[in-house]
């Protein structure tokens, strides 16, 4: 995975973005995202993470334009929308690539996270992001889940910030 500052010019969503401002594994450690790089091949590897963190459940998720037919350009909308969960959010890439971008705080810049075959990224529960495809317009994930398998997107509004989840996730992270 390769992390970076999203550059915020105006365009296709799926193009890098890269601003040349690398993003540190400490900074992206204080956003309370965490990443391993675990080879395909070695997909049993993911069970003692699983074990580790006390995820119960995953399932697969392929995302390709074939696949969604005509829901695919609202599909990748809807993704691309600013959103936090009330749930860790753990993506292991199978195939393909895409991008996750967090919100850092406080400075609410963009981090665009370039996930490949084998990155695996947990995003803690109340942290601002987004998904989107890259170029290769494909992506399938292992989505890994503490309880039952849920995806509930929470889009960023006014009334966001007072959430629980989102207060607790300020209060655990380190504001330089």
């Amino acid at each position: 995975m390769r992390a970076f500052y999203f550059d915020n010019i105006p365009g296709d969503q799926r193009l890098l973005h890269d601003s040349g401002n690398a993003v540190s594994d400490e900074i992206l450690k204080s956003t309370g995202v965490l990443h391993w790089h675990i080879p395909t091949s070695q997909q049993n590897q993911i069970d003692a993470v699983a074990e580790e963190r006390n995820y119960k459940n995953r399932d697969t998720i392929t995302i390709t334009k074939q696949g969604l037919g005509d829901l695919y350009e609202a599909k990748l909308k809807s993704f691309y929308e600013e959103h936090m969960h009330e749930d860790e959010e753990i993506r292991y890439i199978l195939e393909g690539s895409g991008f996750f971008d967090v919100r850092e705080h406080p400075s609410d810049s963009w981090i665009r996270c370039h996930l490949n075959a084998g990155d695996l990224l947990v995003l803690p529960a109340g942290i601002y992001h987004r998904f989107t495809l890259d170029e290769n317009n494909m992506i399938k994930a292992m989505r890994l889940f503490k309880d039952e398998p849920k995806w509930t997107p929470i889009n960023r509004d006014s009334s966001t910030d007072a959430n629980p989840y989102r207060v607790d996730y300020l209060k655990s992270i380190v504001v330089n």
